[in-house]
């Protein structure tokens, strides 16, 4: 099972690494048992006589603040993806439906598009995005296939306005969606792929309604459409809203899919309840502290950096920087090892 676990505190990392009975005990006792373990360990002296029996001898460590604690941990660096989770921007179904939930209802707010304050709050994020150096990094922009979802994820992280006569077509051509933005360029940025599988709840809200690809393929020319199988949406049900259980069960399905892409840093811009049902999911087995900030609900226009890890070998990914070392062959007994040979053979005189 892949885990979802936020970059900016690593308080809860023990996780990662333990098993589901460990998981349930305390940082606390885990400590006390790592104290417990260290205190059984063997030292065998410099110059033991033949014959004589080694003592049992603490294992002691100099006072200097790095004692073993159950707050941090270990995992290799090829099992590990960053994900940048993005809410899209204010639609005009937020505004319509913070008035009046009935609102919901609308017919009007059919695949909702941007307002202008969403469009703004899409340049704030762009300047942060450049500015913090993330633009350079992220290889693959992963959107939900809604009018506003890629109108927020080609305004973020698409390259700068479109130029006629270059050879790259637009990510977002003029006034898509009737936002009065100029074209969007994909030269110099990531490729873009949209995914049926981070959508928002199915059903009931036309602003949850996806058109046609038909219609979308025009206005997003450098879209990747490929992975979604149908041209209508075929999803979407009127008289039936989907359950909070098959939102959190299709977001863990598309987490685990992450791994079958090679990219190590992924964009991801998707809706409020599809994110907030699957990090819920994703962040029970977090400190109570942690699951808060995982699973509370995005603000529009919010990005959260994450730490996808890979718990169960779903990912096929070989180590990049790891090097076996002493490739000659030759004696390589580790001094742990060494010691615990040296107590074996002391004991049986």
């Amino acid at each position: 099972m892949a885990m979802v676990y936020g970059t900016t505190t690593t308080s809860y990392s023990a996780i990662i690494l333990s098993s589901p009975a460990t998981i349930q005990s305390s940082p606390t006792a885990a400590a006390a048992a790592a104290s417990a373990r260290a205190r059984v360990r063997v030292r065998v002296p410099v110059g033991l006589l033949p014959g004589r029996r080694a003592k049992p001898l603490p294992l002691r460590c100099a006072s200097s603040g790095m004692e073993p604690n159950a707050r941090t941990a270990l995992y290799p660096l090829h099992r590990c993806k960053t994900i940048y989770l993005v809410r899209h921007a204010q639609g005009i179904h937020n505004v319509a439906g913070e008035k009046d939930f009935k609102a919901y209802m609308s017919q009007d707010l059919f695949d909702a598009q941007l307002t202008p304050l969403g469009w703004s709050q899409v340049d704030g994020l762009r300047e942060h995005v450049k500015k913090s150096g993330l633009a350079k990094k992220i290889e693959l922009v992963i959107t939900s296939p809604l009018l506003r979802t890629m109108q927020t994820a080609v305004g973020v992280f698409g390259g700068e306005n479109y130029t006629d006569g270059v050879s790259a077509p637009p990510l977002m051509v003029e006034n898509a969606g009737h936002s009065g933005r100029p074209a969007v360029s994909s030269l110099n940025c990531p490729p873009f792929l949209a995914v049926e599988t981070c959508r928002e709840h199915l059903g009931v809200h036309p602003c949850d309604k996806r058109r046609s690809i038909t219609e979308y393929r025009p206005l997003f020319p450098a879209i990747d459409f490929s992975l979604i199988e149908n041209d209508e949406d075929v999803l979407w049900e009127p008289d039936v809203r989907e359950a909070n259980e098959s939102v959190t069960l299709r977001g863990m399905k598309f987490i685990d899919w992450l791994w079958t892409r090679e990219e190590k840093e992924i964009a991801i811009v998707s809706h409020s309840g599809f994110l907030y049902h699957t990090l819920g999911m994703y962040s029970k087995e977090c400190h109570p502290t942690i699951r808060d900030e995982v699973g509370k609900h995005f603000a529009n226009c919010e990005l959260r950096s994450m730490v996808l890890v890979d718990r169960s070998m779903l990912g096929s990914d070989s180590p990049s920087f790891n090097y076996p070392g002493k490739i000659p062959a030759g004696l390589d007994l580790p001094s742990d090892v060494a010691d615990k040979k040296l107590v074996e053979e002391a004991q049986k005189n």
